[in-house]
């Protein structure tokens, strides 16, 4: 962590914290946590207790329609509260910029283990099946929830999510284009054509993945789930094949498995975990598969726009991550492995 110079006015943070936050006895000390390419997050030390502030970014960053969507975070978190579903107790959301310049909400800071690698090649392979089935039990437990009965019945409309997100994506990438790309070209005219049938409706994360977990210091249970602002109303399928990326990409360049021959002992191959899930949900493996590289193909397009989107505010020097320039690097094979995935559906 790193720390915070005249970012915002901390007196007016203050003043605010303690009329809205129960208990709060005064700052002490305010820290930014390096990561995270979206929203800034920081550790609030207060005399009692330790907090967690997530706000948009500065005020003069050009933000993206729909993105950075704080008040959708809080919103899910305080909904997902008495489910089961590990998420950080939520205290309370300011929509008032005029305190520090940005809206912000403010949760508990969890304790616990952080997961960067996800071949975990510091854990033995007893433990690595455990972390393993653990997110599968967790991502399982998010997608059973029944939005209605948690006050989430209106987070997002309940058909066409796969019609809304393609062109969601396209515009956020058109918005933030810098050079041309010939795959998202592709990709962009391809996906609208080859959505599956059918519709299903779940709460999903939209950015489930190892490193937006805390794990437990002393076993393998997931303490709390982080970074909702993805979070919607939408295909259960869409949310959990993201998820499943990280067989489908190297260990270099986004700390994945796919160039990682033998497979790691301990970690599920790809269909192993498909079958987890399925068994969790009660759906059946071979509908699960019968459009999985679409949902490759989409996820990986959506995550070259989110790239291209970091790329841009780190050009316009609002990015709230001092490499977020590196991303520039990501664009173009995130978007050729998507196209890569459409060709396999087309071919099926």
């Amino acid at each position: 962590m790193s720390p915070v110079a005249n970012t915002f006015d901390r007196d007016s943070l203050s003043r605010w914290l303690r009329e809205h936050l129960a208990g709060f006895s005064g700052l002490q000390d305010i820290v930014k946590f390096p990561g995270g390419q979206s929203n800034p997050t920081y550790k609030l030390v207060t005399g009692r207790a330790n907090y967690v502030m997530r706000c948009k970014p500065a005020p003069m960053a050009q933000l993206l329609p729909s993105a950075h969507a704080i008040e959708r975070e809080y919103r899910v978190m305080a909904g997902l509260a008495a489910t089961g579903v590990p998420v950080p107790r939520v205290h309370c959301l300011c929509e008032d910029e005029s305190v520090i310049g940005r809206a912000f909400y403010v949760m508990d800071c969890i304790e616990g283990r952080l997961l960067w690698n996800q071949a975990l090649p510091d854990v033995c392979p007893g433990d690595r099946t455990a972390i393993y089935r653990e997110m599968n039990r967790i991502i399982a437990l998010l997608h059973s929830v029944d939005p209605a009965a948690v006050g989430l019945g209106g987070f997002g409309r309940p058909n066409g999510y796969m019609q809304r997100q393609i062109g969601r994506w396209t515009k956020q990438f058109r918005a933030c284009e810098t050079e041309h790309q010939p795959a998202m070209e592709r990709l962009i005219e391809w996906l609208p054509e080859h959505i599956p049938p059918g519709e299903e409706t779940a709460i999903v994360h939209g950015d489930f993945r190892m490193d937006n977990l805390i794990f437990a210091s002393d076993s393998p249970g997931v303490i709390a789930i982080l970074d909702w602002e993805l979070s919607t109303l939408g295909h259960p399928l869409a949310d959990f094949s993201y998820h499943c990326l990280s067989w489908h990409l190297p260990s270099q360049q986004f700390r994945g498995l796919s160039d990682l021959n033998p497979a790691v002992d301990g970690i599920p191959s790809e269909r192993e975990y498909i079958a987890q899930y399925c068994e969790r949900t009660g759906r059946s493996m071979a509908a699960a598969l019968s459009h999985w590289n679409f949902y490759l193909a989409f996820n990986l397009f959506r995550l070259a726009a989110i790239a291209q989107g970091i790329v841009k505010r780190a050009l316009e020097g609002t990015a709230s991550h001092a490499r977020a320039i590196d991303n520039r690097q990501l664009v173009e094979p995130l978007a050729t492995a998507g196209w890569a995935a459409a060709q396999k559906a087309t071919a099926a």
